[in-house]
């Protein structure tokens, strides 16, 4: 993906900034990992052709009644206790009634003023040090609607096209407070918030697929005054990054209109990446009556303490908690921790790798250094590394013991991607040795010496940082196999004669 542009907002001082506090608050719908939808036995395959995972119920037909998916269940009370949210024994679905041509019945089951989960939160860290406690104020559950097709059709210039496969398919909606002051804070909230639902297993969060979507709710008001400013909501934005870079360009636009004295309209936006600007979708002066009522074809959802107590053993440990066990287990860094946990899977494959390995700080310094870079490069997961865990662990205990040079091992690596084998694999094939024997090296150190006496003279007059200059030498001389610890000894030996 290229960089996003500019926002084409006003550059703002950062002056005029500091008078202004901007409050952040997001709505984020997570689609549940369940193989059927919420009240019926449709699959919820995502590609699937249109209108071809449907049935009586998810299409709205009259007389057809819905069933509650237990697994949704499941998978939504243990988001919610992931995210230290209080689970009501008793909550309440309910008919959200508008009208949307993908929204076959009418309405939308959801839940309204008994929801599955309130009261919890997240915390992130904060730039200056320390961490900030952003509140979740709730968790419900509710059925996704179809999708409009609005494009891409022979006749799309004529007809919306409807496919409702997506209709009826599980979500959890998680909001926040208004606690966010940044979009940096938002950011790091909305990847906090990503990282433990991936790790509790309960959704992939695929924003592609639809799988996570966030709405970010947007207001600035004057630092210090407690009332909160008029919001604006920005909808349908699809990757976190735009989603920070359409909060900064909203929080320059309100306060450049509040500073030419203009008044902000409660509304709903959208966001254009490519001009890096906000656009009108709506307004939302009025509020919308959704009509609210109980679901009568549903009874009160119980999940009783026993229950929940049940649901609770199945909670993995958690990203940062995992984390700090990290640290002090295998004495590695906070940086180290925070890329070696970004996905379960990773975490998991370090962690076993580690405990075999002589210094598991070595593992993770190759997992970064060696592993990722190349990964990135290539454009592809972890999971899909032609050098798994084992292979980090064995070429980090090659080094750790004298066997193979760094440079060396850089080139195994190389040749272990170019051929898509595994190190042990490549290892075995080369058997590269380092030449640790001294009067090989000695005679290629004399020669070094002798071809560069100019180098020879810094040295001896102080210089003693040229002598990486005649390690270099040596290494290339040898094609990256002299044992690196031996040059340097043979070298101050012999230059300082």
């Amino acid at each position: 993906m290229s960089a996003s542009p500019k926002p084409a907002g006003p550059t703002l001082s950062s002056a005029l900034r500091e008078k202004y506090e901007p409050v952040i608050g997001l709505e984020v719908h997570v689609q549940l990992l369940t193989q059927t939808k919420i009240f019926c036995g449709c699959s919820t395959q995502f590609g699937a052709p249109p209108n071809t995972n449907v049935c009586p119920v998810c299409l709205g037909l009259p007389g057809a009644l819905p069933v509650l998916n237990k697994r949704a269940v499941e998978f939504a009370v243990l988001a919610s206790q992931a995210l230290n949210c209080q689970v009501r024994e008793t909550s309440i679905f309910a008919r959200k009634n508008y009208f949307y041509p993908d929204l076959p019945k009418g309405y939308q089951i959801s839940q309204f003023d008994k929801p599955l989960a309130e009261r919890g939160y997240i915390e992130i860290a904060q730039a200056a040090g320390g961490s900030k406690k952003i509140g979740i104020t709730r968790l419900h559950m509710e059925e996704d609607a179809g999708k409009s097709i609005h494009d891409g059709l022979a006749d799309s210039s004529v007809y919306t096209s409807i496919d409702l496969n997506r209709s009826g398919t599980p979500l959890v909606e998680i909001v926040s407070e208004p606690d966010m002051r940044s979009a940096d804070e938002a950011f790091e909230y909305l990847t906090l918030l990503k990282e433990i639902i991936l790790y509790t297993g309960v959704s992939d969060c695929n924003m592609e697929e639809g799988s996570l979507r966030c709405d970010a709710n947007v207001s600035v008001r004057p630092r210090g005054q407690e009332k909160f400013g008029t919001k604006a909501e920005i909808k349908n934005v699809n990757s976190f990054r735009f989603i920070r870079d359409a909060i900064e360009y909203e929080i320059d636009r309100q306060i450049e209109a509040l500073e030419a004295g203009e008044r902000i309209q409660q509304e709903t936006r959208l966001y254009n990446p490519q001009e890096g600007r906000t656009y009108s979708m709506r307004s939302k002066e009025q509020a919308h009556d959704y009509r609210y009522f109980p679901e009568p074809d549903l009874l009160p959802l119980v999940v009783d303490a026993r229950m929940q107590e049940t649901i609770r053993k199945t909670l993995p440990e958690l990203p940062e908690a995992r984390r700090k066990r990290m640290i002090a287990d295998y004495g590695i860094t906070e940086y180290d921790a925070r890329v070696l946990t970004v996905t379960k899977s990773l975490a998991d494959q370090f962690e076993e790798a580690a405990k075999a390995a002589k210094n598991p700080k070595r593992v993770a310094n190759l997992v970064q250094s060696e592993l990722m870079g190349r990964l990135k490069a290539k454009g592809v997961e972890i999971d899909q590394s032609p050098v798994s865990m084992k292979g980090v662990a064995m070429s980090a205990d090659l080094v750790e013991s004298g066997a193979i040079s760094s440079k060396i091992l850089k080139d195994l690596y190389d040749k272990a991607f170019a051929a898509g084998e595994d190190f042990p694999a490549v290892y075995e094939r080369e058997k590269p040795q380092q030449i640790t024997d001294v009067t090989a090296l000695e005679k290629i150190i004399d020669e070094i010496i002798a071809a560069n006496p100019k180098q020879v003279e810094q040295y001896r007059e102080g210089k003693t940082t040229i002598i990486g200059f005649f390690v270099g030498q040596v290494m290339k001389a040898s094609k990256g196999q002299a044992k690196p610890e031996l040059v340097n000894e043979l070298l101050r030996k012999r230059l300082g004669r």
